[in-house]
């Protein structure tokens, strides 16, 4: 018996009303899927790294980590697990970012347990072989409104 199948484009975007919560407990419930959502509530749904953008990826975030460690007065480094909310709804999980220690002090324990209500002071972005800089969401745009808190690097 033939099942039928439908070719679906990567990233997948979605349009899609879901809370903070709901976006939240979607991420929660289904942690073998990447999701990102657009300041227009599109959900994007993001397939696996290839195998040598996955080893460029976690040399990236040994690096980083390692800085971090040694000035860990200055700030914290988080993985591509991480979940940001930005200033314009937008909610990213980049490849690897960085915030300033008082930044983050400054956010509550609750804020902290979810997608931080923070746009990160430093963000990289690995590029895949498929991947384009117009589809990277949220980034140029927030670049854009916030210039002084945000840095972008795309590798």
């Amino acid at each position: 018996m033939e099942v039928p199948t439908i070719a679906l484009s990567s990233p997948l975007e979605l349009t899609i009303d879901l809370t903070d919560e709901q976006f939240f407990n979607l991420c929660q419930e289904n942690r073998d899927l990447r999701f990102e959502r657009t300041s227009s509530g599109g959900l994007i749904i993001m397939s696996p790294t290839g195998s040598e953008t996955g080893n460029r990826n976690i040399d990236l975030s040994y690096q980083l980590q390692s800085w971090s460690r040694q000035n860990k007065h200055l700030g914290i480094a988080f993985d591509s697990s991480s979940g940001f909310k930005l200033p314009d709804g937008t909610d990213i999980s980049p490849d690897a970012a960085w915030i300033r220690r008082d930044r983050w002090d400054a956010l509550t324990s609750e804020e902290k347990e979810k997608f931080a209500p923070i746009c990160p002071d430093f963000v990289v972005e690995l590029r895949s072989t498929t991947d384009s800089l117009e589809k990277l969401p949220g980034y140029e745009k927030n670049k854009l409104k916030i210039p002084k808190l945000c840095r972008y690097w795309f590798l």
